[in-house]
């Protein structure tokens, strides 16, 4: 079912939750402000409120009919407010409690897509014990280390030697108490966005430094987004469908985004889905939306109105 935003009453019916606790709150805010603006714009009845304040008691007591989820990474992308909004009863946009909670998980999530038959690239958890010569012969060099429960690639390294593994474990673990290692995929990167049934046009991603680290993402103005993103239409419906079968694997709704990276040899790898994807002036998923012919506005509406279904 679609809330209808046209029928709201109040200031607060509509609350936009952004900011809270994680490692990812300056990047949540600057979301959270854009989605606020553009459902003002639209005229609808709307506040925004930093979960990082008053907590959920905050929240209830501004009684919002339904809740715009711009938390990114933990305690807000991970399932926790998604469940605790069960619990008020209170609509909410993106992916339920599970979805949620597995897409936060890149182990877990690569698990699924494994069960199920979809390509990712193989992985091993790491801890202050490991082999590291196992590792680096299991996954090859270089590899990628990363923390499980984290977004925005906070806290990853691209290692190239045996040497600089710990050193690149110790670096994420300090995000994170579980820590993974992955095969690294040569090649392009591309990311595909969802919104609703809809499968937006997939961006290719371009750093010339070759790493599209969180200051790539959000801070360097040297990053290039390529729309189109240079696939023939057949290689771009491959790439949507697969990722319409990730998405829907890990039990996503609403919307979010997916990760690609294609190889040499023409074989996509998917890495990672985002739950709630960032919504700033660097952010991928308004860019793909424009080249698709939505406005930024109609976007955040769009995404608002998938609430509660």
């Amino acid at each position: 079912m679609s809330v209808d935003v046209t029928n709201t009453q109040s200031p607060e019916n509509v609350v936009v939750v952004y900011g809270g606790t994680s490692a990812e709150r300056d990047v949540s805010l600057k979301s959270g402000a854009a989605i606020l603006n553009a459902l003002k714009r639209k005229g609808v009845a709307v506040c925004g409120y930093d979960l990082r304040d008053k907590g959920l008691v905050g929240l209830e007591q501004l009684a919002p009919s339904v809740v715009f989820v711009a938390l990114h990474g933990r305690g807000g992308e991970d399932g926790t407010l998604q469940g605790a909004l069960e619990l008020l009863n209170m609509p909410y946009t993106g992916s339920g409690v599970l979805a949620s909670a597995l897409g936060m998980d890149k182990q877990r999530t690569k698990q699924v897509w494994h069960a199920v038959g979809l390509p990712t690239p193989e992985s091993i958890m790491l801890d202050a014990s490991s082999d590291w010569a196992a590792v680096v012969a299991e996954l090859g060099l270089p590899l990628i280390v990363k923390p499980v429960h984290e977004g925005s690639t906070l806290g990853i390294s691209i290692v190239k030697s045996q040497a600089a593994l710990e050193a690149a474990y110790q670096e994420a673990a300090q995000f994170d108490a579980r820590v993974m290692a992955e095969r690294f995929v040569v090649g392009d990167e591309y990311t595909v966005a969802l919104v609703g049934d809809q499968v937006l046009p997939a961006i290719r991603v371009e750093v010339p430094g070759g790493f599209y680290d969180y200051e790539a993402k959000y801070i360097s103005n040297t990053t290039q987004y390529h729309l189109p993103c240079g696939l023939s239409v057949e290689q771009e419906t491959v790439l949507a469908v697969l990722c319409q079968k990730a998405f829907a694997a890990i039990g996503c709704e609403g919307w979010g985004r997916v990760d690609v990276m294609h190889d040499g040899e023409g074989r996509f790898w998917l890495l990672e889905v985002n739950t709630v994807p960032g919504m700033t002036d660097h952010s991928l998923v308004p860019q793909a939306a424009a080249y698709a012919g939505i406005d930024f506005d109609d976007l955040v509406l769009q995404i608002l109105n998938t609430a509660g279904e």
